[in-house]
């Protein structure tokens, strides 16, 4: 008998979409199926937690994850991307430089072990870091196959400055997906670190909200699935917090 999404641990979203929100940080990751390829998007926290999420993604995806989005370069979103050895990975244009300079990954390992890591998993994810293999400048649309597509979109800067969107258009009547990364969080306040472009980061939401439209389901980066008005409304939060005029 065919398991359902929920039954396999994910959240169904969408006729062949569906998201899992991983432990410790609440971190979504998402997954996207079609007939011939299936999409991760993001990879969890460390090594341990990729290999979760590859186990996880066998039976929905039928062993088909071959290509992987990684929305921002946080450790939380990419840590796990090694274990995924055969997809292609994709990130946002100019976040290879990231993934690339010895001083940036040091700084992820050190960002992990502040917010709880073990050391030696920190290490260990840190020197595997995959480099994505192609960068998205605006937007790529993949095809799975079977009529099932889903568009990368280049929206940063914002919360990073590398964010990139992951679009799912609905099929057969059903709703359009918007993995948003860290642009949006639900579960708390939107984290503004050292690399967060806060000037530009409600213009990131307007595009979101433009590639999406009003009925879509946007899936944050952290806690519970939101609509439109929620985006709008945190996009009004953000602008008023930093001081960026509509």
């Amino acid at each position: 008998m065919t398991m359902t999404w929920e039954e396999l641990g994910w959240e169904r979203l969408a006729d062949g979409v569906g998201r899992v929100r991983l432990p410790v940080w609440d971190c979504t990751a998402g997954l996207v199926v079609g007939a011939d390829r299936a999409l991760l998007v993001d990879a969890g926290s460390s090594l341990a937690e990729g290999a979760r999420l590859r186990a996880w993604a066998q039976a929905p995806a039928g062993g088909r994850v071959t290509l992987l989005a990684l929305t921002h370069p946080h450790f939380d979103h990419v840590f796990g991307a090694a274990r995924f050895p055969d997809a292609e990975v994709f990130a946002a244009g100019g976040a290879r430089a990231v993934f690339e300079d010895g001083r940036a990954r040091e700084e992820l390992r050190a960002d992990a072990v502040r917010n709880g890591l073990d050391a030696e998993a920190a290490g260990e994810a840190a020197a595997a870091l995959v480099r994505p293999g192609r960068e998205v400048r605006d937007r790529l649309t993949l095809d799975l196959g079977g009529g099932r597509e889903a568009l990368l979109a280049d929206v940063g800067p914002g919360h990073t400055a590398h964010d990139l969107a992951v679009v799912v258009p609905g099929v057969a009547g059903g709703r359009t997906v918007v993995f948003c990364g860290d642009l949006v969080e639900e579960s708390g306040e939107p984290q503004a670190g050292p690399d967060a472009v806060p000037s530009a980061w409600p213009a990131a939401l307007d595009r979101l909200l433009e590639l999406g439209g009003e009925d879509a389901l946007y899936v944050p980066g952290h806690g519970a699935v939101t609509d439109a008005a929620f985006v709008r409304a945190q996009r009004d939060a953000l602008a008023a917090r930093f001081g960026v005029s509509r």
